[in-house]
Formats: structure tokens, sequence, C-alpha cells
């Protein structure tokens, strides 16, 4: 579950970028007394992600707003399948419609993007995996979306696990070093992962005490050799360039993950709509 307090802030923080100092065109057509239905549906197969930053949208702009939900993250869609139905204060939706939208069009995406990548893997041992490769100040949500589609997350952050990758690896002055470092000042509770972009690296990483090793833009060869050459020591995860023409061979190599950072920083907008029924007046009290 994604914390209560990170989907108010996304929320307030595009709701201030979106109305501004206020809706100047809902608040110039409709009058404060007016009460509306919407209804979110899609209009694309896909797989459905974000509903909680949909209905906190609408609560930040209509505390009595009526939310209710139709399908559940995770589910499939499919053109004119019903998300939910909302009834509230007219202005409240139409100012909150794009917002609410953007979060729903775009994690929808991911999740849809995560799936079809599962699909092209299934039968194989490999777990998709995402990365840190996010839109900047949507991270957990966008990770969140990468579970609903059935993916699996990596590190959170920089504080959530260590990953020597090449430029530490120079740093250090070598990846047995760099492991020695990492070892000293890092909590046992904590594995350390390199990345190699080489077998002899990889062996230098095996013997140095990695406890996962990334294998780095590897052919498909060598990473059958990597997965020979480990015997299941350590997960291996394959990563680099990876997409839906070429997922399906790096999972028949035998590593244990593979991570995508597309299915978050190139994922297409599921296409999902509003529509805003007639609107009643009611007594303002």
């Amino acid at each position: 579950m994604l914390p209560s307090w990170y989907i108010d802030e996304a929320v307030r923080r595009a709701l201030a970028e979106d109305v501004g100092k206020g809706d100047l065109t809902t608040n110039a057509l409709v009058p404060e007394n007016l009460r509306a239905e919407g209804l979110i549906y899609s209009k694309a197969h896909g797989i459905l992600a974000g509903m909680p930053a949909v209905e906190r949208t609408f609560r930040c702009l209509d505390s009595e707003v009526k939310f209710e939900q139709e399908m559940a993250d995770g589910s499939a869609l499919a053109p004119g399948s019903v998300i939910a139905q909302i009834k509230g204060q007219g202005r409240a939706l139409l100012t909150g419609e794009r917002v609410a939208l953007n979060f729903l069009q775009r994690l929808s995406g991911v999740a849809t993007a995560t799936r079809e990548l599962l699909k092209i893997v299934e039968g194989t041992k490999a777990q998709l995996v995402d990365t840190r490769k996010t839109t900047p100040g949507l991270r957990l949500l966008e990770k969140y979306a990468v579970r609903a589609g059935g993916g699996y997350n990596h590190r959170l952050g920089l504080d959530d696990g260590v990953l020597i990758k090449d430029n530490h690896i120079k740093v250090a002055g070598g990846i047995t070093e760099a492991i020695r470092r990492a070892r000293a000042v890092t909590p046992h509770t904590i594995k350390i992962e390199v990345e190699v972009e080489s077998l002899g690296q990889l062996n230098e990483a095996l013997d140095a005490g990695a406890e996962i090793i990334m294998l780095d833009n590897m052919s498909f060869d060598m990473m059958r050799e990597a997965v020979n050459i480990t015997a299941g020591r350590v997960p291996l995860e394959a990563s680099g360039g990876i997409s839906g023409d070429t997922i399906r061979k790096v999972a028949e190599t035998g590593v244990d993950l593979i991570s995508v950072g597309a299915v978050t920083h190139s994922a297409t907008a599921l296409d999902i709509s509003m529509d805003i029924g007639e609107m009643k007046e009611f007594l303002l009290v």
C-alpha cells in the first residue's frame, strides 16, 4: 500500500501546479451550488493503476464527494470498462478532472507496460523488476504501478540498497576494493550488488563476496555462460537496453532477475476518459 502522506503530497503538488490561484474557466461558468456526476471509463485495453491518487484528488477539492470505485488497481481494462463513478460539487469535478486523469493514465500505462513484458517471459523463472528511472517526484507511485502490473520493485532509492556500478568501481580502484569498502560500512541486513560487464569481472565479484550480480549489456551467450559459472551461488540480474523484442531470449538464458527501465521512463499513457453528466442545483448551507 502507498503511504497516505505520500499520496496527499503528490496530489497537492499536482493540484497546485494545475489549478494555481483558481480555475478561471470553471469558476466563471459553473455556479457554486451545482452538483454533478462523473464517470471515469477506459477507452483501451490495459491494466488499471492509480486509484488512490484519483480519489484523493477529488477529496482535496470536495471533502464530501462520493467516490464509488468500480474496479481495483491491477484489474484488466477493456474499452468501455467503468472504473469509477463520482458525485459531488460540479466545480470540484471539473477542476480535478485533468489531474486525476493524468495520474490514472500515467500509472495505468506503467502497469500495462509491465504486464505486457511479463506475458512475454511467462514460463521462465525470471522476475521482472523496475529501476530508478522514474518521473521526479512520482517514484513511489510509479513503482506501485509496476506492482499493480505484476512486476517487482528494485531499490526505491539510494538509501535502500548498495549497488556498485562501473563508475563506483573506477573510483574504488576495482571490484574487490569496492566491495570491501561497502561491506565495511553497510549493515549485515543489506545485500551488496555489483554491476559487471565481463566474465572476468563476474569471477572477481563472486570471489569478493558480492551477494547479487548485475550483468550489464551482455550478449545472450555471455549471459548463459555467466549463469553456468555462477551455478546458483548468487542471484543474477540482467540489465541494459532490454525490450519486448529481446526479453524472452534474456529470460531463457537462466538469469533470475531482469531490470527494465522502460516500464517507467517510456510507458505510454493509457487512454482513459471522464464524462460529466447533467448538473443539478443543491442548497448551500
